[in-house]
C-alpha cells in the first residue's frame, strides 16, 4: 500500500508565500509520478500542479508562474512551492499519487489566504 502525508498548510496573508510537503511511503516505486490537487468547500477537486507518466509537467493556468512542484527522491517527500498567493487560492491542498493504475491521495492541508 501507498500512504501519503501532507503538511505546510497555514494562515499566509495575500502576496505571501508557503511550501508544502507531501511525504511518501509504502510501496511507493517513484515520485515522478505524483502531483497536487485543491479542493474548497462544496467545489470540486482540481488539478493544480502534477508530474504525469513520462515526466511531463502539467498545470493550471491560475497558477503558472506562482507555483512550482518539485521533490527530493531521495527522501521519498513531493513539495509545492507557493508564491504570490492570492484568496482564490484557498483551498485543502492534497497530494497524489498514481501507480499501476490506481490514484493514491493523502488527507489534504489547510492553506487559508485572507488578510
Amino acid at each position: 500500500q501507498v500512504q501519503l502525508v501532507e503538511s505546510g498548510g497555514g494562515l499566509v496573508q495575500p502576496g505571501g508565500s508557503l511550501r508544502l510537503s507531501c511525504a511518501a511511503s509504502g510501496s511507493i516505486f517513484s515520485i515522478n509520478v505524483m502531483g497536487w490537487y485543491r479542493q474548497a468547500p462544496g467545489k470540486q477537486r482540481e488539478l493544480v500542479e502534477d508530474i504525469i507518466t513520462g515526466g511531463r509537467t502539467i498545470y493550471a493556468d491560475s497558477v503558472k508562474g506562482r507555483f512550482t512542484i518539485s521533490g527530493d527522491n531521495a527522501k521519498n517527500v513531493v513539495y509545492l512551492e507557493m508564491n504570490s498567493l492570492k484568496p482564490e487560492d484557498t483551498d485543502v491542498y492534497y497530494c497524489k499519487h498514481s501507480q499501476r493504475g490506481t490514484d493514491y491521495w493523502g488527507k489534504g492541508t489547510l492553506v487559508t489566504v485572507s488578510s
